[in-house]
């Protein structure tokens, strides 16, 4: 499976309709607290869009949601993974990414057979606090020869001026949020996301 260099994450249906339009190939929508109807309503919107436009749409957490909805990509946190019934996503269709933060966690992650793996943080990232000292670019490589094949993610503290350091690390795609949403003008950052990775597209 080959995954778009670019690897957008918005937490919003609003977000991915201002975004994706552009010419986004790959969006993880990642929303953590909201009802479930709500939260319904959001993966629903979220996946029209990318359908008239021919994006992916990757699902975080909300398995179950992801699977009534139809849709066709998940991604799960350590702690989510080992809650979900692995068996009813595989039934479902859905692929299945996997966040790896050490060594251990890239074991657990492996057992699960995921659709690729994310390595993170690279750099100090602002999106989340994290317990993990940042990876930097030489683990990108060991990470990448551990997972014999599979795409590879790498997320955490990533902009447009770093990130050709990931792709030459042996990196298949770059997750990106607040290079993009904490941006001034988000639509001309996301252009020049996509003019960027197009060497790795």
């Amino acid at each position: 499976m080959k995954l778009d260099p670019f690897y957008l994450i918005l937490d919003s249906s609003d977000w991915i309709a201002r975004l994706v339009p552009l010419g986004v190939k790959l969006v993880q929508l990642r929303i953590k607290d909201m009802p479930e109807g709500e939260l319904r309503r959001e993966i629903a919107a979220s996946k029209a869009v990318c359908e008239d436009h021919g994006c992916r749409l990757i699902v975080n957490d909300h398995w179950q949601l992801a699977i009534e909805e139809g849709c066709d990509f998940v991604h799960l946190g350590q702690e989510d993974l080992a809650d979900a019934d692995l068996a009813a996503i595989r039934n479902s269709g859905l692929k299945l990414g996997v966040s790896t933060h050490d060594g251990d966690e890239l074991d657990t992650a492996l057992v699960a057979e995921p659709d690729y793996v994310a390595l993170g943080p690279v750099y100090p990232t602002v999106s989340k606090d994290l317990k993990w000292a940042p990876q930097g670019l030489d683990r990108i490589g060991g990470w990448k020869r551990r997972i014999c094949g599979l795409p590879l993610v790498t997320i955490g503290g990533l902009t447009l001026e770093r990130v050709s350091g990931v792709f030459e690390h042996g990196a298949d795609a770059a997750a990106v949020i607040s290079d993009v949403t904490g941006n001034r003008d988000p639509e001309s950052r996301t252009r020049a996301w996509l003019a960027l990775t197009e060497t790795w597209r």
